[in-house]
């Protein structure tokens, strides 16, 4: 009889979505659903979507690395669960409401992609602020070719990101393309080779948990609703942020250390 301990770690390793602390301030959170390629169910929606929430609120954790499997990191939805329903049913699964957990997520985010990111798993990829690339990464939409769309985002983000001829391609061709003709697309942060996408992850995740919690955040912040706003007033909220920075313990820590030719000690305040 399995003592509750091990029935604990079984149920750990189980779970859809893996999360460790590799480094300080540095959350990882891997996809696990060896058995479906990762395919995004409702499970693994919810255990996405709760996760990133809590590291929202979790004050030691700075930056987010999201990864998959060696060999995969997500083959898109789960169409056994889903090829059945009808519209009122795929609309009582409410998955915007996961989608929305991970996009409004506030701290830096990183997708380490290797294998297939396919369809929704290329959308949960393109939710993050940057993705590295494994070389055997490849990245595509092929929902026109079972008869749908998508529906995570990628009709929106893909076209912003790529501009719209590359976008359409990607769209309306369902065609995948490697890494390499991601990262000349501007799909891709960086194309690393297959054994050191962790260790890069790990190295540019430490590297912005370095910095100060709070400008990491406005960063953000001003980035992603700039994006969607006329450019004044884009600036608008860019001046308000740097001035707002002034107040606090970090912008004083880090001038001073510059002054003082030392590494800065942010302490997020």
């Amino acid at each position: 009889m399995a003592t509750s301990r091990e029935t604990n770690a079984m149920a750990e390793a189980t779970a859809p979505v893996l999360l460790d602390w590799p480094l300080d301030g540095v959350a990882r959170l891997r996809l696990n659903r060896p058995q479906a390629r990762n395919a995004l169910n409702t499970a693994l929606r919810e255990a996405l979507a709760r996760a990133l929430t809590e590291l929202d609120r979790d004050t030691d954790t700075r930056c987010v690395i999201l990864c998959g499997a060696p060999s995969y990191f997500a083959a898109g939805a789960d169409l056994k669960e889903i090829a059945a329903l009808g519209s009122a049913e795929v609309f009582k699964l409410d998955v915007p409401r996961y989608w929305k957990a991970i996009a409004d997520f506030s701290k830096p985010l990183i997708a380490a992609v290797s294998g297939p990111a396919l369809g929704g798993g290329c959308e949960l990829a393109q939710h993050a602020d940057i993705i590295l690339a494994a070389r055997c990464a490849k990245f595509g939409q092929p929902e026109v070719a079972v008869g749908i769309m998508p529906g995570g985002g990628a009709t929106q983000r893909l076209v912003r990101a790529l501009g719209k001829y590359r976008a359409m391609k990607l769209l309306l061709t369902g065609e995948p393309v490697n890494a390499e003709e991601a990262l000349a697309m501007g799909l891709v942060t960086e194309v690393v080779e297959d054994d050191a996408l962790e260790a890069r992850a790990l190295e540019l995740a430490a590297h912005i948990a370095s910095r100060p919690p709070l400008a990491l955040r406005l960063i953000k912040e001003v980035a992603l609703a700039g994006a969607d706003a006329p450019l004044a007033t884009g600036l608008m909220l860019e001046r308000r942020a740097f001035e707002l920075l002034f107040d606090t313990a970090d912008q004083k820590e880090g001038m001073q250390a510059f002054v003082e030719r030392r590494p800065p000690a942010f302490v997020g305040r």
